[in-house]
């Protein structure tokens, strides 16, 4: 597995290389780098610095996102299926219509996060602080929400079927009844 620089990864994308595969960029600082529409797949990306970066349109399938920084980041439309978010900050990011299938994003810290129309299906958010984020029209099926912080999010038209809501706060949620089957 090949380790990058920020200096060398910001040199590559402003050639044109998007495919950053399986490369380790763990612990870089890259605060508000416009990387929209990379390839980070299978890329170790844990205890980066990707805040207000722009993310959007990028694939990180199955990265290995460990406490990463995206506080305002822009992963709008990204593919994070799979990926590891544990303790991820994401405060302010943008992710709606992110693919967030089956990916990993226990304690992670998504206050004021726009996920609408996500795929969060099969995710673990158990112990996530989902606390003011608008999680209209997302797609939950199967979703661990155990223990998760849901406090003034908004769950508007978004499928909680078969979701775990078990001690989840959601105090002041805005829930559409009609999707709710736990």
């Amino acid at each position: 597995m090949k380790t990058m620089q920020a200096s060398e990864l910001l040199e590559q994308y402003a050639a044109g290389k998007r495919d950053f595969t399986a490369v380790n960029l763990s612990e870089i600082e890259l605060p508000g780098a416009n990387l929209s529409g990379s390839i980070f797949d299978q890329a170790i990306l844990d205890g980066a610095n990707l805040s207000e970066a722009n993310l959007s349109g990028a694939s990180l399938s199955h990265a290995d996102l460990n406490g990463v920084n995206l506080t305002n980041a822009n992963l709008s439309g990204a593919n994070l299926s799979g990926a590891i978010l544990e303790g991820a900050i994401l405060e302010g990011a943008i992710l709606d219509g992110a693919n967030l299938n089956q990916s990993e994003l226990t304690v992670a810290k998504m206050i004021d996060a726009n996920l609408s129309d996500a795929d969060l299906s099969e995710a673990n958010l158990k112990a996530a602080n989902l606390d003011n984020a608008n999680l209209s029209g997302a797609d939950l099926v199967v979703a661990d929400l155990s223990e998760a912080n849901l406090s003034q999010a908004d769950l508007h038209e978004a499928n909680l079927s078969g979701a775990n809501l078990e001690k989840a706060n959601l105090e002041g949620t805005i829930l559409d009844e009609s999707h709710a089957e736990e």
